[in-house]
């Protein structure tokens, strides 16, 4: 089939026409060979370590915030637009599937897709910027980083231990999802101050690849953002059909594939499934290279992924082509368009005045947040400051910030 769209087998169907599940492969990352949790902890009866990690990460108060996290309009901007907890949500579904078609750990997986954005601040990337901004000579600001220290840190609900004590395997994908960290001259103090302190303590192997699982979240969360960008571009008018269609070839194809398919059909359904089989080709691409480099390299094991020196999953040449085109369309057409402009420079002043007075005056934290004895140069209270900012929804920065600067009426 033409650009990138294989045929690809997804899993063996039997003859009545039931669904069976693929065999494990054997670098798959195996629950029963955790690497286990820095703090021990008695095995659950009724659940593998991963699976468990998924339902910590699920009940953590970091997750149910991310409903009121923006990915590029503002929460109070519409109901039907993405948050961080709609992304993560689509991001592990996807993550799961491809794991159980490749024969993955699809538990993992999906723990990673559900985890991967944490650590993101209000305000979406613009959020990142500005707090990245102001920690500059205070350790800087990373949303990954941020994502750890959130996991192993920030979440304080059990009695022996902060953080949510993930298995070895969870820290590391989520760490290391986009490819090893200490490489091509960079080194560990070249890193954000989160991860070096974290490391420390629990060698999370920065120089190498990632298991296949988290390779496979990572490209997860490129298919989830690209495609359903296209459904919230329409959706707040920013584009068109017509214009994404003159632009991006491999939306145009789609597009006449289900024009075709549904002559006359409205333009939300024509939109709609067009999204729908985007991310279709988009998948099958996904698992056909991945299959292809997997055969080549032939590992044996989990570990032999991890040293093969680059990486085994991910899309064809030709999809990485079409990405490129798509994502300088979306630059070009959404996440630079005026409107969104406005909404960004909104967010960048009311996130500078909020860090800037409360680091001025840190007893204006909740009384939880409040720092004792500070270290060299004001860096704890810096770094709580922008811990408080980075936990915040949208919603609770913009009341925030009315509370701390207009006066009650």
């Amino acid at each position: 089939m033409a650009d990138g769209q294989k045929a690809v087998k997804r899993a063996k169907v039997k003859a009545a026409g039931g669904y069976e599940r693929p065999p494990r492969a054997v670098y798959a990352t195996d629950p029963a060979r955790s690497r286990g949790r820095l703090h021990a902890e008695p095995e659950s009866r009724t659940r593998n370590p991963f699976e468990r990690d998924k339902d910590r990460i699920v009940h953590a108060s970091a997750f149910r915030r991310l409903k009121g996290k923006t990915q590029v309009f503002v929460a109070h901007e519409g109901d039907h637009y993405r948050t961080r907890l709609t992304h993560s949500l689509e991001v592990a579904q996807i993550a799961r599937s491809v794991a159980r078609v490749m024969g993955l750990d699809d538990d993992l997986a999906d723990a990673l897709g559900i985890a991967h954005d944490l650590g993101h601040p209000p305000f979406g990337h613009t959020g990142e910027d500005v707090l990245d901004l102001c920690m500059d000579g205070y350790g800087g600001f990373d949303h990954n980083a941020q994502t750890l220290r959130v996991l192993t840190k920030l979440e304080r609900k059990y009695p022996l231990f902060d953080g949510l004590n993930l298995t070895w395997e969870t820290l590391e994908g989520v760490v290391k999802h986009n490819g090893p960290l200490v490489r091509y001259g960079a080194t560990l103090a070249d890193l954000p101050v989160a991860i070096q302190e974290y490391v420390a303590t629990h060698d999370l192997e920065l120089e190498s690849w990632p298991g296949p699982e988290a390779q496979v979240a990572a490209h997860a969360d490129d298919i989830a953002y690209n495609n359903h960008d296209i459904d919230d571009g329409l959706r707040a008018g920013l584009f068109t059909l017509a214009e994404i269609r003159e632009e991006v070839p491999m939306v145009a194809r789609v597009l006449d594939e289900v024009e075709r398919d549904y002559p006359n059909l409205d333009e939300f359904r024509l939109s709609a499934e067009t999204v729908r089989r985007l991310i279709g080709v988009w998948v099958d691409d996904l698992v056909w290279e991945s299959s292809n480099r997997i055969a080549e390299a032939n590992p044996k094991s989990v570990e032999d992924v991890r040293a093969a020196g680059k990486p085994l999953v991910g899309f064809s040449d030709e999809m990485n082509e079409h990405q490129a085109v798509l994502r300088r369309f979306l630059m070009q057409r959404m996440y630079r368009h005026w409107k969104v402009n406005r909404s960004r420079s909104h967010a960048k002043r009311l996130l500078r005045d909020l860090f800037e007075l409360l680091l001025a005056e840190p007893e204006l934290l909740p009384p939880g947040w409040q720092v004792g004895a500070d270290g060299p140069k004001g860096q704890r209270t810096a770094r709580r400051v922008c811990d408080y900012i980075a936990g915040m929804t949208d919603d609770y920065a913009i009341e925030e910030h009315r509370r701390l600067f207009n006066l009650p009426r």
